[in-house]
């Protein structure tokens, strides 16, 4: 245990104390978050309203067309198309949609919108749906339908799901948050994988250019060495994303501090339109057991690195300083990562799906797929029997694959000039030392 943890402590202190660290840490996310600013900036005093007139001579819209946050519309009266040609050419408005008098509502299926400048796709579609939205509407009350009536014929009922042994109902609003906390930690552990996977990687390759490997291996157990190795680099990369996260919440709050106008794009205009048109949803983030959901996190977070970090550093071992050596070997690594996210997208709508439940089962998937379900709920989402096969089938995984990637890094380390295949590194996995 003490050569682990002095192993340990000479990766996280190797890494930590040199100027990369502190650049990649703090300086370049900064960096980025500044230009995420002015990116903000600009969106909210460099973005351009889409100002529409309408002449509604036959009174079809009946003097309202619905404007949204990039789309405004203007209705004028008694002018000609001559003057609204005249008023965009002076850019008093970016279009002029005209209907003339004999149009009527119940025979009119087609409008003609002039632009005074070229607009986008989404803001056209934007723009139609607001006068067909509108155009039914008017159509629907032709037909000697009062607004009551038809108010009411466009209410949709209210459908209620619960489940068999629960005394709670079912909400759209919680499977809601489920879906989004699913999705969220999900991504999460795949980019963390990737990065910190990658982290030991070249922290292998270069201790192999550097000679310092073929020193410590031959008094240390391979397992210990790579216990250590993993834990430190894992610590290192724990470090960095607390860091991330003290630098998000900081930057966060000083951009809206010093822009206010940024408020509603910094905190999600989106969303806060979502909760305000349903009143549930606010109930849905209070059914989560988040506690729970963050414990789930955690251990399958720390699970999912130290087994593919295992895995990461075999092939760092086994490769040289050519990083195509490495390409070619990630692959059978990299791709249950990929097919894990791509269970993901299943199991946050089906979280009792097979392929969900293999998924979550799975020690190289399981990591990724299993947050998707546990943010359903225990016993909900996934029965207590499954969670806890998960997580022993996930430290089983990790001590052998740890177990067998030491194997191949005693091996490993020592070999120069000479490009392994899987079928030699699993041979040194089992090798006998």
């Amino acid at each position: 245990m003490n050569k682990i943890l002095l192993i340990a402590r000479r990766e996280f202190l190797s890494r930590v104390q040199k100027k990369t660290f502190l650049l990649t840490t703090i300086l370049l996310p900064l960096i980025i978050f500044g230009f995420y600013g002015l990116i903000l900036y600009f969106s909210v005093h460099g973005g351009s309203d889409t100002k529409i007139a309408v002449v509604d001579d036959a009174n079809i819209f009946k003097g309202r067309l619905d404007s949204s946050d990039q789309i405004s519309f203007t209705f004028l009266k008694s002018q000609s198309p001559e003057l609204l040609t005249g008023k965009l050419t002076n850019k008093e408005f970016d279009a002029y949609l005209y209907v003339p008098a004999a149009d009527s509502v119940a025979g009119k299926d087609s409008f003609k919108i002039v632009l005074a400048k070229k607009t986008g796709l989404i803001t056209r579609g934007n723009i139609q749906n607001i006068i067909n939205r509108r155009l039914q509407r008017e159509k629907l009350l032709s037909f000697n339908i009062s607004p009551n009536q038809l108010d009411s014929a466009q209410k949709d009922s209210r459908i209620q799901f619960s489940l068999l042994n629960s005394k709670e109902s079912d909400s759209d609003a919680r499977e809601q948050v489920s879906l989004i906390v699913g999705y969220i930690s999900g991504f999460l552990i795949y980019i963390i994988l990737f990065i910190y996977g990658t982290m030991v990687m070249r922290g292998v390759m270069e201790e192999k250019m550097n000679r310092i490997a073929e020193v410590i291996v031959s008094s240390v157990k391979p397992f210990q060495l790579m216990m250590g190795k993993i834990t430190g680099i894992g610590a290192v990369g724990l470090l960095q994303f607390i860091i991330w996260i003290v630098l998000v919440v900081s930057t966060r709050v000083l951009l809206i501090t010093i822009f206010p106008e940024l408020t509603g794009h910094v905190q999600g205009a989106e969303a806060a339109k979502q909760v305000a048109a349903d009143p549930t949803f606010l109930q849905g983030l209070g059914q989560v057991n988040w506690i729970a959901v963050l414990g789930y996190f955690i251990f399958y977070f720390l699970g999912g690195y130290l087994l593919y970090s295992a895995l990461f550093a075999a092939v760092g071992s086994a490769v040289n300083e050519d990083p195509q050596e490495a390409q070619s070997l990630l692959l059978p690594i990299t791709m249950p990562i990929i097919f894990a996210i791509v269970i993901l997208t299943k199991a946050v709508n089906d979280p009792n799906g097979g392929l969900s439940v293999f998924g979550s089962l799975f020690p190289l998937t399981s990591p990724i797929v299993m947050m998707a379900r546990v943010a359903h709920g225990v016993p909900e989402g996934v029965p207590y029997w499954q969670l806890a096969t998960s997580m022993l089938l996930l430290i089983a995984g990790f001590l052998g694959t740890t177990w067998m990637a030491g194997k191949i890094y005693r091996t490993g380390i020592l070999m120069y000039g000479k490009k392994p295949t899987w079928k030699e590194l699993v041979k040194w996995g089992f090798k006998k030392v």
